[in-house]
C-alpha cells in the first residue's frame, strides 16, 4: 500500500507518479468520504458548496490527488481551482469527466494554459465543435493550438474572431485572412 503522506524531496515527481498509479489501480490506502465520489444530483445550496470547500481545504495533498482522480462533479469543479497544478491536471484524468465539463473549461478565460493544452491533445474531446470553438476563442490557449482548430470553425465564428479584441493578434489575423480568402473565392 502507498502511504497517504505528502511526497517530499527530489523524488517528489516519482512519488506522485507512483501514488497516481496506485490510486488508478485501486491499491492505495487513502480514505476519502464516499459522498465525495458518488455522483448525485447537483447541489445548488451555497452551504453545501462552502462545506465541500472547507472539507477539501482540510485534506492532505494525497487525499486531494485521489479526489481529483475519483471525485464527483462538485469535487472536480472545486479541484480545478486548487493551487497545486498537479491536482488540477489530474482532474482531467478522472474517467468520469463529462463533455460539458470540458466545454466549460475550454471556455473558461481563467483556465490554466496547460489544461487547455491537455484538452487540445485529446481527439475524443476536440471532436466536439463547442470544445474547439472554446479553445480558439480562449485568450489563454496557446496561439499555435488555437490556429490549428481555427479552420474547423463555422464562418460565423471565424468572422467573430476576426473582429475580436479578446484573442491573441495572431489568431485574429489568421481569422481575418480566412474571411478575406473566403470572400475572394466566392
Amino acid at each position: 500500500m502507498v502511504s497517504p503522506q505528502r511526497p517530499t524531496g527530489s523524488g517528489e515527481a516519482a512519488a506522485i507518479g507512483a501514488l497516481v498509479q496506485a490510486v488508478e489501480e485501486g491499491r492505495d490506502d487513502i480514505e476519502i468520504p464516499p459522498e465525495l465520489t458518488e455522483e448525485t444530483g447537483t447541489s445548488d445550496s451555497p452551504a453545501d458548496s462552502e462545506a465541500l470547500f472547507v472539507r477539501v481545504g482540510h485534506m492532505t495533498v494525497s487525499e486531494r490527488l485521489k479526489l481529483a482522480l475519483r471525485g464527483n462533479r462538485e469535487a472536480r469543479t472545486l479541484l480545478l481551482r486548487d493551487p497545486n497544478r498537479v491536482i488540477v491536471r489530474l482532474v482531467l484524468r478522472n474517467p468520469r469527466v463529462t463533455e460539458d465539463e470540458i466545454i466549460a473549461i475550454s471556455n473558461n478565460r481563467s483556465a490554466d494554459d496547460e489544461l487547455l493544452r491537455m484538452i487540445a491533445e485529446r481527439r475524443d474531446w476536440t471532436k466536439n465543435y463547442q470544445v474547439r470553438a472554446g479553445l480558439v476563442s480562449n485568450p489563454r490557449t496557446p496561439s499555435a493550438l488555437a490556429m490549428r482548430f481555427l479552420p474547423t470553425l463555422d464562418e460565423r465564428d471565424v468572422r467573430r474572431l476576426a473582429k475580436s479584441k479578446n484573442v491573441p493578434e495572431a489568431v485574429a489575423g489568421a481569422a481575418r485572412r480566412m474571411v478575406a480568402s473566403r470572400q475572394h473565392n466566392r
